[in-house]
């Protein structure tokens, strides 16, 4: 069975940091490029940055420019997103995705994305 998990969410105060992972089981992660995605309440999901297969192509959203690092070790199964610096306006609940493409400047489309997990929630708040 194909799974992606995701852990590492929780409550941390503004400025603060968090590392999310997101581990797969039932395949290896080496051959997809990988998203990560975010809903808030009452609000759509989000992109907030791909990854290629190799690691070596990295899109994000505005948004998270220079505070968020996505990363991946295939060793390891696992494709990782450090987010630091976090606002009130990051909190939500954040997904990886597999998608068959390469990331590119269409990355943040969801119909892109074949196998989501389940989400894990952060919330950022004093």
């Amino acid at each position: 069975q194909l799974q992606l998990v995701e852990s590492g969410g929780g409550l941390v105060q503004p400025g603060g940091s968090l590392r999310l992972s997101c581990a797969a089981s039932g395949f290896t992660l080496d051959y997809y490029a990988i998203g990560w995605f975010r809903q808030a309440p009452g609000k759509d999901r989000e992109g907030v940055s791909c990854i290629n297969s190799s690691g070596g192509t990295t899109y994000y959203a505005d948004s998270v420019k220079g505070r968020f690092t996505i990363s991946r070790d295939n060793a390891k199964n696992t494709v990782y997103l450090q987010m630091n610096s976090l606002k009130p306006d990051d909190a939500a609940v954040y997904y990886c995705a597999q998608q068959l493409r390469a990331c590119d400047s269409n990355w943040p489309l969801i119909r892109r994305y074949n196998y989501w997990g389940q989400g894990t929630q952060v919330t950022v708040s004093s």
